[in-house]
């Protein structure tokens, strides 16, 4: 199954509500009409896979300072040719930009989608948003896409963070199992 294949059955399993099932939409449409919406040479956007590293056991997350945006963000970024799914790829981003070996992804698929704009060339991200546990004692090292790669408390996140990763935190911790 090739990767656009693959994230034509995650949308399609995805189960948004209001703007989340519109936002779903436009991502199912631009994948129908666009062969290569999975690449950054799409000039009408593509699709991305981000996932928000969180430590559930001492109530925080992981957030990289973006090198080119300087904002924090969670892990994430483009796919790549060897990517097998979505999940793969916001694994791969986590893992890569994270240094952190052992993740594992929050069962039940994306906990949201975000799509924003962003400077030239790309224009467009159509991000998939997926959630990744650390493993106990995790010790994160910083990769070259971030200036700074900091822990983060829950209640922290909202004075460093815009909206669409404050909403990415608050599912990611609904999803999270009781």
């Amino acid at each position: 199954m090739s990767l656009h294949e693959d994230a034509l059955l995650v949308l399609k399993d995805y189960d948004g509500q209001g703007s989340q099932a519109e936002l779903r939409q436009t991502y199912l449409d631009h994948l129908q009409a666009h062969a290569d919406g999975m690449w950054k040479s799409c000039g009408a956007g593509h699709l991305t896979a981000s996932a928000l590293v969180i430590d559930p056991e001492r109530g925080r997350v992981l957030l990289t300072l973006h090198r080119k945006l300087g904002m924090w963000l969670q892990m994430g970024g483009h796919c790549e040719p060897g990517d097998t799914s979505l999940a793969a790829a916001a694994l791969r981003e986590a893992t890569e930009e994270s240094g952190i070996p052992g993740l594992s992804l929050l069962p039940g698929g994306p906990v949201t989608l975000d799509r924003h704009a962003i400077p030239a060339p790309c224009h467009w991200h159509l991000d998939v948003q997926y959630a990744a546990l650390a493993p106990a004692g995790a010790v994160e090292a910083i990769s070259d896409e971030s200036l700074d790669l900091r822990w983060f408390r829950y209640d922290e996140v909202a004075s460093v963070a815009d909206t669409s990763l404050v909403r990415l935190m608050e599912r990611t911790r609904e999803a999270l199992p009781r």
